[in-house]
């Protein structure tokens, strides 16, 4: 019956050939890791910084629902209510709103800046382990190259 080769020791000695730097790989996941960090960071204050804005459009719709459940003297004054509502309401609608569309400005603004310098610190990195690689294959080329003479 045929064996199965086992060729842990040919990837072994494979691998061990391919000069390889951890450290670049590790200061690749730290660079990711900051990213996650901060790309957080800036959600979760603009969840919070959202759920604020919420808070306070609900309340201030809450007490005009309340001067507009009053009980009136004359039926022209639920008329006037009706009217005072809508347009306090229309009025918080544009300024809450507005106030949604600055948090999301902010977070725009705030995530473009960190990909801009995460891409600079990657490209660094990067650059960083290309030499170092070529200059570890250069010195394995000299050194099977004068192995072989």
């Amino acid at each position: 019956m045929a064996k199965t080769q086992d060729f842990t020791k040919v990837m072994q000695d494979m691998m061990g050939a391919f000069p390889m730097d951890a450290s670049a790989l590790q200061g690749a996941f730290k660079t990711s890791a900051a990213l996650g960090e901060k790309m957080t960071k800036v959600a979760l204050e603009a969840a919070e910084k959202s759920t604020e804005i919420s808070s306070k459009w609900t309340k201030d719709t809450l007490s005009k629902v309340g001067e507009f459940a009053k009980a009136k003297a004359e039926p022209t004054d639920y008329t006037k209510a009706m009217t005072d509502f809508a347009s306090s309401a229309a009025e918080m609608a544009a300024e809450h709103l507005a106030a949604f569309a600055e948090v999301a400005k902010k977070v725009q603004m705030e995530t473009v800046e960190l990909m801009l310098a995460a891409g600079k610190d990657m490209q660094e990195d990067a650059t960083a382990a290309v030499k170092k690689a070529t200059a570890d294959v250069s010195t394995a080329a000299k050194k099977a190259a004068a192995a072989a003479k």
